[in-house]
């Protein structure tokens, strides 16, 4: 593989120096330069030709023009045609049968050999025209799925990490999941930094939430309910890599989850974030991603109780991506909620808080992501995948071994999906576990949609109660609740009217009320994301 201009520019002033300083002494011969920065030819013999030569540096003829970077003369000519940090055969663009000048220099990920599908016999990429032919009534999001396509991108994330992660043949911005959902940010226009905004003004009636401490009945309110401001993109220089910065702006701003994701190797990733996901991505979804709006957190309060930071290793396990695997370590201190610039405490504990897991996933259909969108917009092909994972956490008070399995199937115009989270905790000796099923149909295909899940928490009776239940015990109490939504999208799949009913029963306290806490409520909110 050959180096770019910046290196080759230091090894070439290093020569001449030595040149300079030693051959008029021993010979008193005048010292070359390159004359001519475009005839393919080196010059003054010193290896180097034209744009690869330090000689060239500056030149006219030696500067970005602006164009694609995939033609052999382009591939060959040590100019970063298009400006975006990779000078010929280190550029992604200038892998293709076409270029000879760097045959032999990709490897890639498992999947940027395959030749199946859109790719030709030598092995050239799809040209973005090569649809297939729309339908009566048919946009472009109906070819998502349709033919050659897999439906196995189509997020930011997978979009954008330079692997064929369904094995199509199409990657990231060519598959159609990324080039045509209209969620998909990253292969909107510029490949760089980006920005997006999730907003929603939100109008509401409680019927009833029946506390002894805060008794309410038949309140109305209106609210603007979500601000969610994210910045994302390619890490600048590092090929393939992907960043992503999210805050929310509700009650208390705060920067919630940061991550950066660079790869390896052959389609493996290491990941660096603010430690709030774990076994589940539930809590770091986009919230415009959200089909009931907000994660059912009585599923995750209890076992997902967020770190500082965390390192995270995935990557497939198999070559066809039947099963892939994710691997991390996390560490905080005190009660941390994985928000980004300090932690914050519940109560008087510093105690150092870690905690280790993996999980694996079987995509049995198709190719399923944590960070795909909860809602349907066309209709979906098959997509069936299990996930099954183990962790170990030590918090202030607790020790546990915590398991999560899910399942999630798509198909058609029904989405499916059910979790459940079970812990052993060791310091008090007790057993605890959480499910929650969902499922969502979309009723007119880019109309309407409806969702509803059910659930519950279950706290097990410690064996040996602890002396005081500080923060996060105390939020452990048996809860049962169900929720439905109805989902109007009344431009595209990015803006979206939705109204919400919610009934949730929560045991009392051991503080001494004498009976379960009740809320039922409706919510109307009209959400935009971009």
């Amino acid at each position: 593989m050959r180096v770019g201009i910046t290196s080759v520019g230091i090894a070439k002033g290093l020569v001449v120096a030595a040149v300079l300083l030693l051959t008029p002494a021993v010979c008193g011969a005048q010292v070359k330069t390159e004359t001519n920065c475009s005839d393919r030819k080196d010059n003054d013999g010193d290896g180097l030709a034209d744009c690869g030569d330090a000689d060239c540096a500056g030149k006219p003829e030696c500067k970005p023009d602006g164009s694609a970077e995939n033609t052999e003369a382009k591939c060959s000519d040590w100019i970063d045609n298009d400006e975006d940090g990779y000078v010929d055969c280190d550029d992604h663009d200038c892998e293709r049968a076409k270029v000879a000048h760097c045959a032999g220099s990709w490897k890639g990920s498992p999947n940027r050999n395959v030749r199946s599908g859109p790719w030709d016999k030598a092995g050239n990429k799809p040209s973005e025209e090569e649809l297939p032919q729309l339908g009566e009534g048919q946009s472009v999001e109906d070819l998502i799925g349709k033919g050659d396509d897999k439906d196995g991108e189509r997020n930011d994330i997978l979009c954008s990490d330079g692997v064929d992660n369904d094995g199509d043949g199409r990657i990231d911005c060519a598959d159609f999941g990324c080039r045509f959902d209209p969620g998909v940010r990253v292969c909107e226009g510029s490949p760089g930094m980006r920005f997006s905004i999730v907003a929603a003004v939100g109008a509401g009636y409680t019927f009833v939430r029946d506390t002894t401490a805060d008794p309410i009945e038949n309140e109305p309110f209106v609210e603007f309910s979500k601000l969610q401001l994210r910045s994302f993109g390619p890490i600048p220089y590092v090929q393939d890599s992907f960043y992503l910065l999210s805050m929310r702006a509700e009650k208390t701003p705060r920067l919630t989850f940061a991550m950066f994701q660079v790869p390896l190797t052959r389609g493996h990733f290491l990941n660096i974030n603010s430690g709030s996901g774990g076994l589940s991505k539930a809590l770091v979804l986009s919230a415009a991603k959200q089909l009931l709006l907000s994660p059912p957190f009585y599923l995750y309060s209890a076992f997902e109780q967020g770190n500082s930071a965390a390192a995270e290793f995935s990557g497939p396990i198999d070559k066809k991506g039947f099963a892939r695997y994710r691997a991390y370590v996390a560490g905080g201190a005190g009660r941390s909620t994985g928000n980004v610039g300090g932690r914050f405490f519940g109560f008087d504990s510093t105690n150092f808080t870690w905690g280790v897991g993996g999980i694996v996933q079987l995509n049995i259909l198709g190719r399923y992501s944590g960070w795909d969108s909860q809602f349907l917009f066309t209709a979906s092909p098959p997509t069936l995948a299990v996930n099954l994972g183990v962790k170990y956490d030590e918090r202030s008070q607790e020790r546990y071994v915590a398991m999560n399995s899910s399942v999630n199937f798509r198909w058609g115009r029904v989405a499916v999906a059910a979790e459940n989270y079970t812990k052993r905790e060791f310091e008090f000796e007790s057993w605890s576990t959480a499910y929650n099923a969902r499922v969502g149909v979309l009723l007119i295909r880019k109309w309407l949609m409806l969702g509803a899940d059910f659930g519950e928490f279950i706290a097990g009776e410690p064996e040996k109660a602890p002396v005081v239940q500080e923060t996060d015990l105390r939020r452990q109490l048996n809860e049962l609740t169900w929720r439905a939504a109805l989902h109007l999208y009344w431009y595209r799949n990015v803006g979206v009217a939705s109204l919400m009913y919610t009934d949730r029963e929560v045991e009392p306290s051991k503080a001494g009320q004498e009976g379960a806490d009740r809320e039922r409520s409706l919510r109307f909110s009209v959400q935009y994301r971009f």
